[in-house]
């Protein structure tokens, strides 16, 4: 079964071993999520449960969302994601799911939105290489030649050319983390690692896809 909690990311630490061996780990604080839908294959095609996390505002919601709440008699909350499920979930509406689904050693997969660098160019954005800083040349972080004469003589940029554009701001899965450490007393996930996303921003830990490969 596919296990899954939303949290928000708290920064960066390090915890020792019995041994003394340093493990850096990204600290994230899973409070109690809550069921707010369940989908099954009969009403909606797939298996999948809707988790919400965090506190919101009643005067923040639109129309549709007051609704969505109201219908399942659940207080508003901040963020709702669904987790696809091999089978039907077994957890009620509005139950809740705490911090201790998961176990030390647990290997998961983390979601988050990466950080925002704005317009980048194609050096920092792609990895490009630069050109002579010196001896006359004009083309020191330019990307070169983007429409080079193809077939029939039209020079045209094709889909995809690797070009300066915003950089960030994307979903990134990272795979097959270790879970360090739970907590369950102060609702913290210690993952061993690095986590996409800036201090506070949104963080979705569910079990591996591939835990049967190396």
């Amino acid at each position: 079964m596919m296990k899954g909690i939303l949290g928000k990311k708290l920064g960066m630490t390090q915890i020792f071993t019995p041994e003394g061996i340093v493990i850096p780990v990204t600290v994230i604080e899973a409070t109690p999520n809550t069921i707010v839908r369940n989908m099954t294959v009969e009403k909606n095609g797939y298996h999948a449960v809707q988790l919400g996390f965090g506190a919101a505002k009643e005067k923040q919601l639109t129309r549709p969302e007051k609704g969505h709440f109201d219908k399942v008699g659940q207080t508003p909350l901040k963020f709702l994601r669904e987790i696809r499920l091999s089978e039907a979930s077994t957890h009620e509406v509005g139950s809740q799911i705490f911090v201790d689904l998961f176990a030390d050693g647990d290997i998961v997969d983390v979601t988050g939105t990466s950080k925002g660098k704005g317009f980048a160019g194609t050096v920092k954005r792609h990895g490009f290489a630069i050109g002579p800083m010196t001896h006359g040349s004009k083309s020191h972080r330019e990307p070169g030649s983007i429409g080079p004469m193809t077939s029939g003589g039209r020079g045209r940029v094709h889909k995809g050319k690797k070009l300066p554009g915003h950089m960030g701001s994307e979903r990134v899965t990272v795979q097959k983390l270790t879970v360090a450490r739970v907590d369950k007393d102060r609702n913290l996930l210690l993952i061993k690692g690095a986590v996409p996303g800036p201090k506070g921003g949104l963080i979705m830990v569910r079990s591996t896809v591939k835990a049967n490969q190396k």
